[in-house]
């Protein structure tokens, strides 16, 4: 309970938890306990996490660190399609403003910048709206 009175955690988080404080297999007991009551819920972690990190990253990035969590790719995808984001090329405008404010002025920086939205987790269609006309609203 003090895991989940911190902040929401996916049940496979829980159980790797729990797992090294004792045996596992009363971990997945506990866990599935847990998950039966309604206390933790891989919906509800993925929600959270997708709040809290979508104006940084990517959905590629977000969908890619849930995955690493042990949230089930149809709960992820799920959570992404309900969440009330911003379409992901203003998510990276904005990122690239904060970082960047200019245009690339040779394929070098075209490069660097390209890398820095990807290793956010931008798709490559939207890495190359946006470098090829980043002050279009389109």
């Amino acid at each position: 309970m003090k895991l989940l009175a911190r902040r929401e955690h996916s049940c496979a988080e829980l159980e790797q938890k729990l797992s090294r404080a004792g045996d596992a297999a009363a971990a997945a007991a506990v866990v599935e306990e847990l998950r039966r009551s309604g206390l933790a819920s891989d919906r509800r972690f993925a929600e959270s996490y997708i709040r809290a990190h979508a104006e940084r990253v990517g959905a590629g990035r977000l969908r890619q660190a849930l995955r690493g969590k042990g949230v089930d790719a149809e709960i992820v995808d799920g959570s992404l399609a309900d969440a009330a984001l911003p379409d992901e090329l203003a998510r990276a405008r904005a990122i690239w403003q904060r970082k960047f404010g200019s245009t690339p002025v040779d394929r070098k920086e075209w490069a660097k910048q390209a890398r820095f939205l990807q290793g956010r987790g931008f798709s490559g269609e939207t890495i190359h709206r946006l470098l090829r006309a980043p002050e279009d609203e389109s």
